[in-house]
């Protein structure tokens, strides 16, 4: 080592790096969720899956930090569709991205030969009317409620929720859509770690009788996680 070196600063300029503004932001919290949806060409979910896992294995090795939920469609008009979705973000965090256009140039090699997109949208967490954090449990099951409302019904909507907030059994997390389609939508995640525990709990009627009259169109489906084709994820414990 050359006299008068100073190895310390390596370290103190390795710091700063992790620390940078860009990094901040990515990890930033707050109440943001974005959620896609992925459609495989017929025939094609083998090569899409094998697809997709690369394309994560490029986000990890470009250092991004967001976590990434992976379900496949089990039961519902979309079977076999593919689920992937990020949550708990800043407006700011959303705005940082990991190197949008790499990620976009991976997407076209890897991704989209095997499969169309079929929806981006944006969401926030509405926890006033939820059970939970707003980031779901990694259980092996999720139900996915999504709820589009007549015109002008979205304040007496979350009021009729709220109302009933308290005799929510288990975690609920409830999302109003604000960028990503033209209906007012909102969508309801209830992680659970079976179908035997969805199927009880369906028995017992999902939505407060108020709530009702102000719904123009209701979406059940139940999605089977995929902790191969997600990112920074440990399953839940069954």
């Amino acid at each position: 080592m050359a006299p008068g070196s100073r190895p310390w600063i390596g370290t103190i300029l390795a710091i700063a790096a992790l620390q940078s503004p860009s990094v901040v932001a990515q990890t930033e919290s707050g109440p943001f969720a974005r959620i896609a949806v992925l459609r495989p060409h017929e025939g094609d979910t083998v090569d899409f899956e094998a697809g997709y896992i690369r394309h994560l294995a490029w986000h990890q090795q470009a250092g991004d930090k967001w976590v990434w939920y992976g379900w496949t469609v089990t039961f519902g008009d979309r079977q076999r569709w593919f689920v992937y979705a990020t949550f708990g973000h800043s407006a700011r965090s959303l705005d940082a991205s990991v190197a949008p256009a790499d990620d976009e140039r991976d997407n076209i090699l890897n991704v989209t030969p095997h499969a169309q997109f079929a929806g981006n949208a944006l969401y926030e967490y509405r926890p006033a009317i939820s059970r939970g954090t707003g980031v779901p449990t990694p259980n092996a099951r999720l139900e996915l409620t999504t709820i589009d409302l007549t015109p002008g019904s979205e304040q007496a909507f979350e009021a009729a929720l709220a109302a009933s907030q308290s005799i929510l059994r288990g975690e609920a997390l409830w999302f109003r859509m604000v960028a990503g389609g033209t209906a007012l939508r909102y969508v309801r995640l209830s992680p659970r770690p079976n179908l035997a525990a969805i199927l009880d709990e369906s028995r017992e009627g999902g939505l407060p009788d108020a709530a009702r009259p102000l719904i123009a169109k209701t979406t059940i489906e139940i999605l089977t996680l995929r902790p191969t084709m997600s990112l920074g994820l440990v399953p839940a414990r069954q």
